[in-house]
């Protein structure tokens, strides 16, 4: 066996396989081209899901907390995903990792500290707007409109 046959036999199997998912895709691609059919107007019929026909709008507004809580989720799931990947190699990783994940909770601290005073922990609505909204209520009284108390 030469050289250049002993570089090129380790990376055969991961060309092959290279070679067989591009394969795969272009076919995907062109049998959804060619099956698929054509419509060159607007569809006329309602939206079809899960083999039930929709019941009201499909325009459904969410509030900002639930994106919030989403956002927050992500943030202080992977903060643990770290943590844990941290706390399982301490012992190799030594002081140094200690203090750089000292650093770590420390900003991420400092972000939820900014967070909370902001107002975005607070979920209510009656608590944001006793904080932001005091004069535009009054406003709205002096007027006579209606101002909805939570």
């Amino acid at each position: 066996m030469n050289h250049r046959t002993a570089l090129i036999s380790p990376l055969l199997p991961l060309a092959l396989y290279g070679a067989a998912v591009a394969l795969i895709v272009c076919g995907m691609v062109v049998t959804s081209h060619f099956a698929g059919g054509r419509r060159k107007h607007r569809p006329t019929t309602p939206p079809y899901e899960s083999g039930m026909t929709p019941t009201g709008s499909t325009h459904i507004h969410l509030s900002v907390s639930y994106y919030l809580v989403a956002m927050f989720f992500l943030i202080f799931d992977l903060e643990a995903a770290f943590i844990f990947a941290w706390a399982v190699s301490l012992k190799q990783a030594g002081w140094s990792a200690f203090v750089e994940m000292l650093v770590f909770v420390g900003v991420l601290m400092a972000g939820l500290g900014y967070l909370w005073h902001e107002g975005a922990l607070d979920w209510g609505p009656s608590a944001r707007r006793s904080k932001s909204k005091p004069r535009e209520e009054s406003s709205l009284q002096a007027r006579g409109d209606d101002v909805r108390q939570d």
